[in-house]
């Protein structure tokens, strides 16, 4: 049984409470794809009735990061390498719209974190890479990406990347339990900061597209050894 870290605060409607608990769950790895979803279990665990769980797990589903499995059992959705492709053909248009943004709109503060999540990646990547520190690169990569679209200044654009970032943590998830080497970001993220540093759309354009080729080729690769094993 999954055991869940989230706990519920009375703040917020108890369906958006249970809605973002699970979806942080499935996000930080702790239901992993492939994972059954148990309404009575997580009923339990999160200690609500079953209505919120299941008007959660439906948002989930309409987010397409669970699925019925050929049984009718809703799991966390495990994602192919063709749906992995299209993934990353998404994230190219809309961070190569991000980043050209953020060579204009980037705050000197956003600017200075973007290096300094580089220099994090670089010394997590010094230390013995486990499937551990592949998550907490996962964590650092995600900041990275996320705070160059906050940088963009465009709501649009940051909503539409929340999506895509959301399913793109699940196929990371995947292919670094397997293989943590898979993600390779400190070089190609210091080359992205430079660009928007320099406020240098042109360069950061170049950078972001071949990051995010290089990036795909890496996963593709390893789900195709995951999925043919």
């Amino acid at each position: 049984m999954v055991q869940l870290s989230r706990s519920l605060q009375r703040r917020k409607s108890l369906y958006e409470q249970t809605y973002q608990a699970l979806r942080d769950s499935v996000l930080a790895g702790e239901l992993l794809p492939g994972d059954r979803l148990v309404e009575t279990q997580l009923a339990e665990q999160l200690q609500v009735s079953r209505t919120p769980i299941r008007e959660a797990i439906r948002q989930l589903q309409r987010e397409k990061l669970v699925a019925a499995d050929a049984n009718g059992w809703l799991r966390v959705i495990t994602v192919s390498a063709a749906e992995a492709e299209q993934l990353y053909d998404c994230r190219m248009a809309l961070e190569t719209l991000a980043v050209t943004a953020a060579c204009e709109q980037a705050r000197p503060a956003q600017v200075k974190k973007l290096q300094q999540l580089v220099e994090k990646a670089k010394k997590l990547s010094q230390e013995t890479l486990t499937v551990y520190h592949g998550q907490r690169l996962l964590e650092v990569d995600y900041q990275f990406h996320s705070l160059i679209a906050a940088s963009s200044n465009n709501d649009c654009l940051i909503s539409l990347l929340d999506q895509v970032f959301g399913k793109m943590a699940l196929l990371r998830m995947q292919t670094t339990r397997h293989n943590p080497r898979v993600l390779e970001i400190c070089q190609e993220h210091q080359v992205i900061c430079d660009a928007i540093a320099h406020q240098n759309p042109a360069a950061a354009q170049t950078a972001i597209q071949s990051h995010l080729s290089a990036s795909k080729a890496r996963v593709v690769q390893e789900l195709t050894l995951i999925q043919s094993a």
